[in-house]
């Protein structure tokens, strides 16, 4: 697994373009002297210093400077001390970071620096130069220099030199000069620290930061041990534990790198950071470290989820943790979320009213650590906020004179661009913010390509926090010297990547959430205020109007809930593991309850349908999770929580529809999947769970489903069909055949005709295929098929046929006939049969439609979802649908929902186009 994972860090960085060194006169420095402002306070174990807090290290957009300011505020309210700075994609931390910072660019980091010595907090800058610097060049250590002098100017005291993600080897200036790899990487570090006169912080980032880096093993790594020798001592490591996301930090791990590094270590924790994989979130509590740990490190720095209203739980827990401990002297009671940790509880109360400090020194247990983060967050949620108005950020002098501690939370809180399904890294404002297709995604192909290799469940759960680089860099060609790049090239990368923000961009990059949401929809899509509503007065309705609707206040029962469908990358929380034990119990048993099961057990039917109707429960509390959360004040964090918490209630509300019909339609023969995988063993999170554990697991087109890109308040349901559904259903398939037609071309004593020849035999010979769509008018759209069209055809001409004839006398062919007469006459003549070649890949016959004022595509994908599962348990490998040749709308229809048309084979009727869908 070391090799696999080199192998790829090596394959990236070598796609990795190499910008030549940029020269500083367009550059500014410091725009003027910086006042000394007081000292930081550094939080300190004992006498010794500790550094506790934030690294903003992620792949991805990085957070505002509003963003920022807003975590400095919530670290000094919890204690915590220390912001890294080092976003991978700020080019000038990172891929240009020869290049000095411009005049605006100074004021924002001028500002921000301020920001945080108001607040107490420690502020280090870091720079990555590892991807192509020289390190024998004495001009490139200039460079360096001068880059990090820039910064002192800024009133930054704190420094860190990154050389995580970057190839192991030295180009053959370096090998003339240095023995190896780490000794180049020390000398260069040491030199830098001296020259910066030794400050109290300055941090190192080896780049074998975590034990499955290290070759061969971490006690046997040439590269730690010359490190450990050759660094001066007044400079800190980071370390990220066994692996890059790390589940577990033992003692015993921390005390064997500290031996060999000959200094404790500064924790670089990924254990919430998610730009490995851009559907999962992790709200889950810090987890999986002793406080044990805490007197053995030298720091912890959380590298959160990349959304930053999301991390109020990563950080609020981690303070937890530290001042559980933060005097070195406690050991661990309770570190799991069982029934034990009910002492934290007793604990608490036996010290009330005593001198101890609770606050700063009590026994850490996530599961109550996650509950007092909940209910601060809880608050936070109800205080109104509008995404437009916190996205800007503010810069320059004025905002630097600021008494930020006097402002209250609400003109303090912040966000950042919607992040959906497949975001993008930093980009020219000419890239989409969100990429329509996955497939066409460079990081998707990569992802993939990835994925055939990652499919044990003890792998780490990513591919590696490096693949988001490849997002902006993905088809650019290295050059050979590696050190400089052409001018064609260097303006591609300047469009695919941005510094830091500022406010002319901000400006320019600001959108409606609507905008920023992408154009698409689903089923049981909630009732979701617009910014636009909330800013209306009361509607108060008139003697014949009904009230509007108004969604109950979020609860802490939601935000628990939520955190546990979006736990930790390890794990799932225990309501979203008792969802996944229920389904697969319920598919397993499904036979129990299959139409041709013989002997039917009456307990064991109850027991599957009570345990059905629970899970039933169990997803409704999901989708109200979803309603409350969506009509929530604070539309700041909404708009960061959005993408995720649709694509789980969009999933559930699938496996809900699912689950009905296992109940009441199944065959005893239905199979599926074992589905007892490890979270962390695909990808995806758990709603790639509950898609893997569907009979369509590989459909990915069906299941991308984008938030929309407007609110909406409509709500749609999927169920099996009901025999007192048909009139519902010969309704629509009225309708909808007259869509654009001026002349009905059906009179009224006909009316059932057109039902009779589309679905009639579907819901008389093959109810238990069949799909509604509900909305609060009714039925809106159906799902029909059935699992085989030969046997199907036979009951057809049977008794469907017969019956028809007798009710549709056949019409004079003498004459010219009206459409109604054509039908009729459909209903007396022989049908040719399709090729028996084809129904060997295509043996479902289907039938799909949702009325015109259903625009929402993903309703659409999660009703074939369903029927496609329902055919698919049941034995089928492939469905097909007859289109008329002139039915365009039904052809754009089915052509969306991933059927294509058949190629004309002998035996295919002239005037209609098959079109197929593998299963």
């Amino acid at each position: 697994m070391v090799q696999k994972d080199k192998t790829l860090e090596t394959s990236q960085v070598e796609e990795e373009p190499s910008p030549s060194p940029v020269s500083g006169e367009a550059c500014a420095e410091a725009p003027g002297p910086v006042e000394e402002a007081p000292s930081i306070g550094v939080e300190t174990t004992g006498h010794r210093k500790f550094i506790s807090g934030v690294v903003e290290g992620f792949y991805g957009r990085p957070w505002t400077m509003e963003q920022r300011k807003e975590l400095f505020r919530r670290q000094q309210k919890w204690g915590l001390s220390t912001y890294l700075y080092a976003p991978k994609d700020d080019y000038k931390h990172r891929m240009f970071w020869r290049e000095l910072y411009s005049v605006e660019e100074a004021e924002q980091l001028m500002t921000l620096i301020s920001a945080a010595k108001e607040h107490g907090i420690e502020f280090i800058y870091a720079i990555s130069p590892g991807l192509d610097i020289t390190f024998s060049n004495q001009k490139e250590v200039a460079t360096l220099k001068r880059k990090l002098d820039q910064v002192s100017h800024f009133g930054c005291k704190s420094f860190a030199l990154l050389f995580d993600d970057i190839d192991h080897n030295i180009c053959p200036a370096d090998k003339e000069v240095f023995s190896s790899f780490a000794h180049a990487q020390v000398s260069i570090t040491n030199e830098i620290f001296q020259y910066l006169g030794e400050p109290e912080t300055f941090l190192f980032c080896p780049t074998e930061y975590c034990g499955t880096f290290c070759y061969p093993n971490v006690s046997q790594s040439p590269y730690l041990h010359t490190v450990g020798e050759k660094l001066l001592p007044g400079i800190e490591v980071l370390w990220t534990g066994p692996k890059v996301v790390s589940k577990d930090i033992t003692v015993e791990s921390i005390e064997e790198v500290s031996k060999i590094l000959r200094r404790a270590p500064v924790i670089w924790d990924n254990i919430h950071a998610n730009d490995y994989d851009q559907k999962r979130l992790f709200l889950g509590p810090y987890k999986g470290r002793s406080t044990e740990l805490i007197p053995r490190l030298n720091g912890v720095l959380t590298n959160p989820n990349c959304e930053f209203e999301s991390n109020f739980v990563a950080i609020h827990t981690l303070a937890t943790w530290y001042k559980s401990n933060m005097n070195g002297v406690r050991k661990d009671v309770v570190m799991t979320d069982g029934e034990d940790s009910t002492v934290s509880i007793q604990i608490k109360l036996e010290n009330e009213g005593s001198d101890e400090e609770l606050e700063t020194d009590m026994l850490y247990s996530p599961q109550l650590a996650l509950k007092l983060a909940l209910t601060e967050w809880l608050g936070e949620f109800g205080v109104p906020h509008q995404y437009n108005s916190r996205q800007v950020p503010h810069s320059g002098v004025k905002s630097s004179t600021i008494d930020v501690s006097s402002l209250d939370a609400s003109s303090l809180c912040s966000t950042t661009t919607v992040t959906a399904v497949f975001q993008q890294p930093i980009m020219s404002p000419a890239v989409p913010s969100l990429c329509p297709d996955p497939h066409s995604h460079p990081m998707a192909k990569r992802q993939q390509e990835v994925d055939v290799e990652k499919k044990e469940s003890d792998e780490e759960p990513m591919e590696m926090v490096v693949e988001k680089q490849d997002e902006s860099e993905a088809g650019v060609e290295v050059d050979p010297e590696g050190k400089h790049v052409g001018p064609i090239l260097a303006d591609k990368m300047a469009e695919d990547l941005k510094p830091m923000d500022t406010d002319k961009e901000s400006l320019a990059e600001s959108k409606s959430p609507e905008e920023s949401i992408q154009e698409d929809s689903g089923s049981d899509i909630a009732p979701m205020q617009t910014d636009e509503q909330l800013k209306q007065d009361l509607f108060v309705p008139g003697p014949n109007e009904k009230p509007l609707y108004k969604a109950d206040p979020l609860t802490i029962e939601d935000l628990s809930l939520l955190a546990e469908l979006f736990y930790l990358p390890y794990e799932h929380g225990p309501k979203a593991v008792q969802m996944l034990k229920e389904f697969n119990w319920l598919r397993a048993n499904s036979s129990i309850v299959s139409v041709n099961c013989e002997g039917k057990e009456p307990e064991k039917v109850a027991e599957w349908q009570s345990r059905a109707e629970k899970f039933e429960e169990m997803c409704c509390s999901v989708i109200q999770m979803f309603t409350r959360l969506s009509n929530s004040a604070n539309r700041t964090i909404l708009y960061d929580l959005y993408s995720y918490i649709w694509d789980i209630k969009s999933i559930i509300s699938m496996v809900k529809s699912f689950v009905q019909w296992l109940g009441c339609r199944s065959q005893s023969s239905a199979q599926f999947l074992s589905g007892d995988q490890e979270p962390s063993a695909f990808r995806g999170g758990l709603a790639g769970e509950f898609q893997r554990l569907l009979p369509i697991d590989g459909a990915n087109d069906l299941f991308y489903q984008p938030p929309p890109s407007m609110p909406t308040s409509k709500i749609y349901s999927i169920r099996p069909y009901f025999p007192k559904d048909e009139v519902a259903i010969y309704t629509i398939c009225k309708e909808m055949y007259s869509e654009g037609i001026e002349e009905v071309p059906f009179p009224d004593q006909d009316s059932d005709l057109l039902g009779d020849r589309l679905v009639g035999g579907f819901l008389t010979l093959s109810p238990d295929y069949g799909f509604v769509l509900e909305d609060e008018e009714g039925i809106c759209g159906y799902a029909l098929g059935t699992v085989d069209v030969k046997p199907f055809i036979k009951k057809c001409k049977l008794s469907w046929i017969p019956f028809m004839q007798e009710k549709y006398h056949k019409p004079d062919c003498q004459k010219d006939l009206s459409e109604s007469e054509k039908m009729m006459l459909s209903f007396h003549e022989e049908e040719e049969g399709l090729p028996e070649s084809f129904h060997s890949n295509f043996p479902s016959l289907i039938k799909v439609d949702i009325h015109a004022k259903v625009t929402d595509p993903s309703v659409a994908k999660s009703m074939m979802g369903c029927l496609l599962s329902s055919l698919k348990a049941n034995g089928s490998n492939g469905a097909f649908c007859e289109v008329r040749q002139t039915d365009k709308r039904m052809l754009d229809f089915y052509s969306k929902l991933g059927c294509f048309e058949v190629a004309k084979m002998e035996g295919f009727p002239k005037d209609v186009i098959i079109m197929g869908r593998s299963l």
